[in-house]
C-alpha cells in the first residue's frame, strides 16, 4: 500500500522533496502540497499530479494523508510538528526542529506522551555514503581511537541579505553539529567560536571548536561567502590513521595548461543521494513504525539546537560556553540500546 504524503512548503527544499517522493521513492504517493504562496504551491503540485492548497493545518488533519514533510520556514517547524503529533501523523521535518531548544523540549514531551516515535529530522548527511564510510572506519578500528574531527561547510554567498554570523551557527552549522555527533557517537561539553571580518563587509567565516564528552576536539568552519562554490569537507583523525570525505565528482576539465574541477552552486548535487536514501528510510518508517537505524530523532534536533544556542553565546561573548543538555530520555534510547 502506498504511503500518502503531504508537503508543507513549496520552496527550494519542498520542491526537491516533491521530486524525490514522486520520482525516486517506491511506495510513496505525493497527494498534497501547501504553501503560503498559492501560485507556487499550484505550480509545484501540477508538476507531479498532486493537489495544492495554502493551509498546513488542513493538510495535517486530512484522513487521506498518512505522513507529512515539513519544508516551511524554520520558525514554523515546531508548531507544525506538534500539530502532526496531535493528529497522529508521522513527520519528516527539515532542520532545525526549532531554533529554540525550549520548543524542541516541547516537541519531545508531546512525542513521549504519545508513546510512539513519529518525528524524523532532516539531517540527511547521516545517509551520505562518505560520512557512512567514515563512521564504519571508526567503528571497525581502522584508524584507532578518534582524536579530532575537522569539518568545513562553504557556500557561494549569503542565502539572504539579512543573514548574520549568528544565523551561520543556527541555520548552517547544525548539519555539522549533528553529523559529528553521529560519526563519533558522542555529545558536546563546550564550545568556543570566532569570526574574522571580511573587507567586503559581508558575514565572515565562523569557526567553532567543540569539546566532546568522549575527549575529542571537533572543529567546524562555516563560510557563507566563500564565493567559489559549494564545498563540504571533513576529516576524522584517529590515533592510528585518518579518514577524509571524498566528494562525488563526475568530471574534470583539462584546458589551457590548467586542470579544473567544477564546484556546484549549492548543496543539491553533493547530497542528492543522501536525500533519496533519507526519504526512502522515512517511507519505510511510516510503513513499519520502526525508527530508521541512521535517522535523526527529535532528541537529535534538540541536541543541535542546544549546541547552536551555546555557539551563538560563545561568539557574542568571546568565551568558552558549556553546552547544557538535559539527560537523554529513555524514550529516545529504545532504538540504540
Amino acid at each position: 500500500m502506498s504511503v500518502r504524503i503531504g508537503i508543507i512548503g513549496a520552496g527550494v527544499m519542498g520542491a526537491d522533496h516533491a521530486k524525490i517522493f514522486a520520482e525516486d521513492v517506491g511506495g510513496a504517493e505525493l497527494r498534497l502540497i501547501v504553501d503560503a504562496d498559492p501560485a507556487r504551491a499550484r505550480a509545484l503540485a501540477s508538476r507531479y499530479g498532486a493537489v495544492s492548497g495554502t493551509d498546513p493545518e488542513a493538510l495535517i488533519a486530512r484522513s487521506d494523508i498518512d505522513a507529512v514533510l515539513i519544508a516551511s520556514p524554520d520558525f514554523t517547524h515546531a508548531p507544525l510538528v506538534l500539530a502532526c503529533l496531535k493528529a497522529g501523523k508521522t513527520v519528516l521535518c527539515e532542520k532545525p526542529l526549532s531554533p529554540l531548544s525550549a520548543e524542541c523540549l516541547a516537541v519531545m514531551a508531546a512525542e513521549e506522551a504519545g508513546g510512539v516515535q513519529r518525528v524524523q529530522l532532516g539531517f540527511m548527511r547521516r545517509f551520505d555514503q562518505s560520512y557512512q564510510e567514515m563512521r564504519v572506519a571508526l567503528r571497525d578500528g581502522l584508524i584507532g581511537r578518534a582524536v579530532m574531527m575537522h569539518n568545513f561547510h562553504r557556500n557561494v554567498e549569503n542565502p539572504a541579505a539579512d543573514f548574520t554570523a549568528d544565523m551561520a551557527i543556527t541555520n548552517s552549522a547544525p548539519h555539522e553539529f549533528d553529523v559529528a555527533r553521529f560519526v563519533l557517537g558522542t555529545d558536546y561539553l563546550a564550545v568556543t567560536a570566532f569570526s574574522p571580518r571580511l573587507e567586503s563587509g559581508k558575514v565572515g567565516p565562523v569557526v567553532m571548536v567543540l569539546e566532546t564528552s568522549g575527549g575529542q576536539v571537533v572543529t567546524i568552519e562555516v563560510n557563507n561567502n566563500a564565493a567559489y562554490g559549494y564545498d563540504v569537507r571533513g576529516e576524522l583523525v584517529g590515533e592510528e590513521g585518518a579518514v577524509s570525505l571524498a566528494s562525488p565528482l563526475h568530471s574534470r576539465i583539462d584546458r589551457g595548461l590548467q586542470q579544473v574541477t567544477p564546484y556546484a552552486a549549492d548543496w543539491r548535487p553533493r547530497f542528492a543521494g543522501a536525500y533519496r536514501r533519507q526519504n526512502r528510510a522515512f517511507v519505510d518508517f511510516v510503513r513499519s513504525g520502526a525508527f530508521p537505524a541512521d535517522g535523526a530523532s527529535a532528541w537529535d534536533g534538540y541536541a543541535a539546537s542546544v549546541i547552536a544556542e551555546a555557539g551563538v553565546t560563545a561568539l557574542k561573548e568571546g568565551r568558552r560556553v558549556v553546552v547544557g543538555m538535559i539527560p537523554q530520555p529513555e524514550f529516545y534510547r529504545k532504538r540504540t540500546d
